[in-house]
């Protein structure tokens, strides 16, 4: 695998990690979230694709997409839905509670600071708490961290097409020292005493947390899996990629690239078309796209110059491509993300 690649990718796509629950749960308690759409305006609402993860910090539960079966989680488990599917969490399977937006918005005006304490109890309420709420000694409860990651998801995202609907990782199947460790440590200790810079550092770690198991998924992929993960595992076609993600602006012919890959042209375009799903050009065309959306919105270079970065000539022939891609020319594309969404 070409670790620079997908760091590279998680760049440009923007992937964000922000506001965090710390949910105390006692007695018999279910918690159903709602398919991550319907929340994203008020959780992240500078981010286009919005996932929801969950971390035991203590005790254990069950999760699992709504209307399919849980899986058993314990301490040190991580479970992330990358699609943004509802979802339930509870202490025992077969409990359901129907998600309260409205609630979920109001319980966030009334908290502050990373991460928000909360408590659910036997009603089903999830309620401001404190670092001292603490339920009966002889409660069989359990300890979560909830929290978000946002990333781009137009107009070329391959990875989110590349996961599952939910990627649930055992903590003895974690390597030593992950991530996920280190953020459940740091968010206990952040919940004991707000420390400067402490939320800034766990948006960072849940980024970290979900390199962590992008890699625990890819080393567990059955070799006839398919996809962008498993392009970027071949060690023709995660070349190719390689090179296409290092240098967008290079020149790149199907000859050119087959000479890197060690394939000849029809070998390269077989194998690439069968692990990724697309020509080499064609992904190639994709990527200068994702790329130049990147620059539009996070630099103040000019649309010219921006062209030149991606392998364009000429203004005009990039506005042209950047239109029929994502259906809006480079500056409207430009406007319509300078204007941040209101919290509602």
């Amino acid at each position: 695998m070409n670790e620079d690649t997908l760091s590279g990718l998680l760049r440009c796509v923007r992937l964000r990690g922000a506001l965090f629950f710390h949910v105390e749960c006692v007695g018999a308690w279910v918690t159903e979230a709602p398919a991550a759409h319907l929340i994203a305006h008020a959780v992240m609402p500078s981010s286009e694709h919005m996932m929801e993860y969950h971390v035991v910090l203590k005790g254990s539960c069950w999760a699992g997409i709504t209307g399919e079966a849980p899986f058993e989680m314990n301490e040190g488990d991580v479970i992330l839905f990358p699609h943004g599917d509802p979802h339930v969490m509870s202490s025992i399977p077969g409990l359901r509670a129907e998600p309260d937006l409205e609630h979920l918005v109001s319980t966030l005006k009334q908290c502050s600071g990373l991460p928000f304490m909360l408590c659910q109890e036997d009603d089903f309420r999830a309620r401001p708490a404190t670092a001292a709420t603490k339920g009966p000694e002889n409660a069989s409860g359990a300890a979560l961290l909830c929290g978000f990651l946002g990333c781009d998801k137009g107009p070329f995202n391959p990875l989110l097409t590349a996961l599952p609907r939910v990627m649930h990782a055992r903590a003895h199947e974690l390597t030593d020292g992950s991530w996920a460790g280190q953020l459940a440590r740091l968010v206990e200790a952040q919940s004991r005493s707000r420390r400067p810079g402490g939320e800034a550092v766990l948006e960072r770690m849940s980024e970290m947390m979900f390199v962590d198991l992008i890699r625990f998924y890819l080393g567990n992929m059955p070799e006839s899996q398919t996809g962008w993960l498993a392009g970027l595992r071949d060690r023709h076609v995660g070349r190719v990629l390689g090179l296409m993600h290092q240098s967008p602006a290079d020149a790149w012919t199907l000859e050119k690239l087959s000479s890197h890959a060690g394939l000849s042209r029809s070998a390269l375009q077989d194998r690439f078309v069968e692990l990724v799903g697309q020509p080499p050009m064609q992904y190639l065309r994709s990527w200068r796209m994702q790329v130049a959306s990147n620059l539009l919105v996070e630099s103040k270079a000019k649309i010219a110059t921006i062209a030149g970065e991606v392998g364009y000539e000429s203004e005009e022939a990039f506005s042209r491509s950047f239109k029929r891609a994502v259906g809006l020319s480079p500056a409207a594309w430009r406007r319509e993300r300078s204007v941040p969404p209101a919290f509602s």
